[in-house]
């Protein structure tokens, strides 16, 4: 079953990425959003790989590893890869489905695309992430 637009909104307002973005703004970032079905081990994110999406996990778990070592186990309304959507770097852990899951995947092209055409999103998105790093460096 398909999710219904209120609920990609509601999904993307839990991302810290886009906490200044208004519910127009949301609705827009929701539009470029697709729903994708993957089985249990199916690798969603490889370390050192270029990142080109940002997923949210509707459905399932996965596990972030790095260089082999288990970071963490993350369910339904997590987020991984959003630096893939701001920035052409390697990924920085592997992301493994460890049930099978569903996702909303954001593509760093239609991102781009989006910010072009709506540069209040960049300047929210920006304004996010100078708050991030700010309580970061402390």
């Amino acid at each position: 079953m398909r999710l219904k637009k209120n609920a990609k909104v509601d999904l993307i307002a839990g991302v810290p990425l886009f906490a200044g973005c208004s519910k127009a703004e949301l609705s827009e970032i929701a539009s470029i959003a697709d729903e994708l079905d993957l089985p249990e081990g199916a690798t969603l994110i490889r370390e050192d790989d270029r990142g080109r999406e940002f997923l949210i996990l509707i459905d399932g778990t996965v596990k972030v590893t790095k260089k082999g070592r288990k970071l963490n186990e993350l369910g339904p309304g997590s987020w991984v890869g959003e630096i893939a959507l701001i920035a052409d770097v390697p990924r920085t852990a592997t992301v493994v489905a460890t049930s099978p899951v569903r996702l909303l995947v954001i593509t760093d092209r239609a991102f781009q695309h989006l910010i072009r055409e709506t540069p209040s999103i960049a300047a929210k998105v920006l304004q996010s992430l100078g708050e991030r790093l700010q309580t970061e460096a402390l």
